[in-house]
């Protein structure tokens, strides 16, 4: 039986950030590389069923949830994408896909660098392990102001009145280990079985 280690904030939330994220971004194991790993291009642009997500969308969505998310809401400063991912993503949206219709899905799933994609899911949590080292444990009680939510256009949620670390553990870890559960699903459907 191993004694009960105490774990720091810092600490337990790389360590869940490190899980949904590859393994480029932390030396945990990694449940995404499980999820998005060992799959063609065409496996990652598929879309299984009508309303269904391709797996290609729902890494983009994943990345562009935490980017707002952590860099305007949580610390004030630019996005990733305004790092000129935008034009190597081949992408010119700047939300997260909310809403999308079905021809929009498979457009964007089409059309989007895959390449390009899973680069800049790696950038934007290497840049929210940045934030999170960085920000003071003070910061982390502290509420997200009306200012804050002010920074993003109203179709993004925010949790204004909430502390600092709840908007940061939803962007980065909650949203992201929710849609991994459905990647599962969609990779299952595509490939006929589960991660590996």
């Amino acid at each position: 039986m191993t004694p009960d280690i105490p774990m720091d904030t810092v600490s337990f939330f790389r360590l869940q950030h490190g899980r949904v994220h590859s393994s480029s971004v932390s030396s945990v194991p990694s449940i995404a590389d499980q999820v998005f790993g060992g799959l063609t291009d065409e496996q990652m642009r598929a879309r299984p069923g009508p309303g269904l997500n391709s797996l290609v969308w729902l890494l983009w969505h994943m990345a562009r949830v935490e980017d707002i998310g952590v860099n305007l809401v949580v610390t004030d400063r630019h996005p990733v994408l305004d790092d000129g991912w935008a034009s190597r993503l081949r992408v010119m949206r700047s939300d997260v896909g909310n809403g999308m219709s079905d021809g929009e899905l498979t457009e964007f799933s089409a059309r989007v660098d895959i390449t390009a994609v899973r680069a800049y899911r790696d950038a934007v949590g290497l840049r929210t392990r940045d934030v999170v080292a960085a920000l003071p444990t003070t910061q982390w009680a502290e509420p997200i102001t009306a200012i804050d939510a002010a920074r993003v256009p109203t179709w993004f949620k925010v949790f204004e009145a909430q502390p600092r670390a709840l908007e940061l553990a939803t962007s980065a870890i909650t949203h992201n280990a929710m849609h991994l559960g459905e990647a599962v699903t969609v990779r299952s459907l595509v490939t006929g079985g589960g991660p590996s």
